[in-house]
């Protein structure tokens, strides 16, 4: 059976679950997914500078507003889980205590290097950086910021950093999918940031069907083990 192209543009939080179940799609469905992933809010500049898009994937919130507006249809969506956001560092690296809100603080203040997604576009940077000024570090740390527009790209970075201390901060999704690093934790109670990641069909989508179909088994019970290892959490 040929396959049919579906266009993504998607958050970097579902980067991971969706190249890893490209093979099953094409094979269970025949669908081939192309497109790009990034920053929440790269997505919706890409959005509506008219780039390709039959399925949008991003944060609840960003869904419900552009469903509102028009953007995205009012049928068909649906979320993928719930994402957390966490402390990485290095493979093999010393895992600090992050667990309150002061040993967190201790273990930024020990890094020399400070990785984490865009702190304007990005979910997980956002918040990061309302984290670091409640800690009242953000400006003893900015020296020592490595951002990148998202946080697959700042994990890497991590991963190949040479700096003796490093330490960074993003969903747990991108994480858990990064080789050379490894997940301490998720932030602390107080911090914690958990965001759901919903799926849509693009008003402007080519094969609107198709697109549906990605949707309904992306979020079904076939790939919950998937989404579950991948770091999703569901309701």
């Amino acid at each position: 059976m040929m396959e049919t192209n579906v266009n993504l543009l998607c958050a970097g939080a579902a980067q991971g679950l969706v190249t890893q179940l490209a093979q099953r799609l094409a094979s269970e469905l025949s669908l081939r997914t192309q497109g790009r992933f990034g920053a929440v809010g790269a997505m919706q500049e890409a959005f509506d500078g008219n780039d390709p898009c039959d399925v949008f994937v991003s944060t609840q919130a960003m869904v419900d507003q552009m469903v509102a507006d028009g953007r995205l249809l009012t049928s068909g969506w649906a979320p993928l889980g719930k994402v957390r956001t966490g402390v990485a560092v290095r493979r093999g690296d010393t895992r600090p205590d992050v667990a309150t809100a002061s040993t967190l603080a201790k273990a930024l203040s020990s890094a020399d290097a400070v990785y984490f997604p865009d702190p304007l576009r990005a979910t997980a940077g956002i918040h990061f950086a309302k984290v670091m000024r409640a800690l009242n570090l953000f400006d003893t740390l900015q020296p020592r910021f490595h951002t990148y527009p998202n946080g697959a790209t700042a994990m890497r970075e991590l991963a190949a950093s040479t700096s003796p201390h490093p330490i960074g901060c993003t969903q747990v999704t991108e994480i858990l999918y990064t080789p050379g690093v490894e997940l301490v934790a998720v932030l602390p109670p107080e911090f914690e940031l958990a965001t759901t990641y919903t799926a849509a069909v693009s008003s402007r989508a080519q094969n609107p069907d198709a697109a549906a179909r990605l949707i309904a088994w992306l979020s079904g019970p076939s790939t919950l083990t998937a989404r579950t290892q991948c770091g999703f959490e569901m309701a």
